[in-house]
C-alpha cells in the first residue's frame, strides 16, 4: 500500500520514532483565549497511531 502524502505532510517522525504534529485551532480566532492556551498551541503535540494507521498512512516512513 502507498504512503498517503497529503498525511505525511502534516506529520514529523523523529529520531526515536515518535510522530509529532502541529496542535489543532490555532488558525484562527485565537485573540480572546488566555496566553497559557496560546503558548500550549504552539507546541508540537505527540500523535498515537495504531499499527493499523500506521501501515495504512506512513507505510514507506520509518
Amino acid at each position: 500500500m502507498k504512503t498517503n502524502k497529503s498525511y505525511k505532510k502534516r506529520l514529523k517522525v523523529t529520531k526515536n520514532g515518535k510522530i509529532i504534529a502541529r496542535t489543532k485551532g490555532q488558525c484562527h480566532f485565537n485573540a480572546k483565549a488566555r496566553g497559557k492556551k496560546r503558548t500550549a498551541k504552539r507546541r508540537m503535540q505527540t500523535v498515537t497511531l495504531t499499527n493499523k494507521a500506521k501501515s495504512r498512512f506512513l507505510a514507506g516512513v520509518k
